[in-house]
């Protein structure tokens, strides 16, 4: 049986990712996730990326020798001893990535059960403490560390930027996402596609919209994400864009987003109480 079925079907768990780097994952992970909790639900946020950018934008320290999702991964610790709570949002948490984390893809090859690191360690949380979503944020590869994302979640949130080569490996991402439903986690869904960096004063962005809109249907979210200086400047703050400047373009569309997104339910989560 796959792990991501024994896992409690009260979260939603959401695995953020795209191979391509510089998409917005990690700012999009880290602005929903505090829209999420700032509605009033529980949020973990799990930082599978060895930059640690999620756990600099949710206040986390991450200095190397931090206990980080690194030991959760090769079983020296539980993922609920490593996690923080973040500074300016109370129901926000986040399982911090260090530069450790980098050297997990090499060491979890020769390991038994490798694709099932993260979804194990995140049972065993789930199983004592209760969390409403929790958000893996996977590094731009599709290495051992994004597969473990896959494997632990039962939907994906694919951030696509609008510009020329926005869906350039998304079909290898796409088959990646078959294969693991395929063999490692059959209830593994694509929940929704966020269009990011939008610049509505180019002909390619509207252009770049309208064909993900058109090749993905319902599953792309109505709300664009704006190229915006507020959420580039919010992470060397150690905030969120919703924190850091709340009125902004920037924060206001994720808003939107995150709304959309906890009333987007995927078939499985019909059954789940909306907000």
């Amino acid at each position: 049986m796959a792990q991501g079925w024994r896992i409690s079907m009260t979260t939603r768990i959401i695995t953020v990712a795209n191979q391509k780097g510089g998409v917005g994952k990690t700012t999009s992970t880290v602005n929903i996730a505090a829209v999420v909790a700032r509605a009033g639900k529980d949020v973990l946020v799990v930082d599978l990326d060895p930059q640690g950018n999620a756990s600099t934008a949710l206040g986390a320290d991450h200095r190397e020798g931090t206990p980080s999702v690194y030991e959760v991964l090769s079983g020296e610790a539980r993922l609920l001893d490593v996690i923080q709570q973040c500074p300016e949002i109370p129901r926000l948490w986040t399982a911090p990535a260090t530069i450790d984390l980098a050297g997990a893809e090499i060491e979890l090859v020769a390991q038994v059960a490798r694709e099932y690191r993260l979804s194990r360690a995140l049972e065993a949380a789930l199983a004592e403490r209760h969390f409403d979503y929790v958000f893996l944020d996977c590094p731009p590869s599709l290495g051992l560390l994004t597969l473990n994302g896959l494997v632990a979640a039962r939907e994906v949130l694919l951030p696509i930027q609008c510009e020329y080569y926005a869906l350039e490996g998304l079909s290898q991402l796409l088959r990646t996402i078959d294969m693991v439903r395929t063999h490692l986690n059959p209830p593994l869904v694509v929940g929704a596609i966020l269009l990011t960096m939008y610049d509505g004063r180019t002909r390619l962005a509207s252009q770049v919209a309208t064909e993900v809109r058109t090749h993905f249907g319902a599953q792309v979210l109505d709300t664009v994400i704006p190229r915006s200086v507020r959420v580039s400047e919010a992470p060397s703050y150690s905030q969120t864009v919703i924190t850091y400047e709340p009125t902004s373009p920037g924060a206001l569309a994720y808003s939107e987003a995150a709304e959309e997104l906890m009333a987007h339910l995927p078939e499985y989560a019909q059954g789940y109480p909306q907000t």
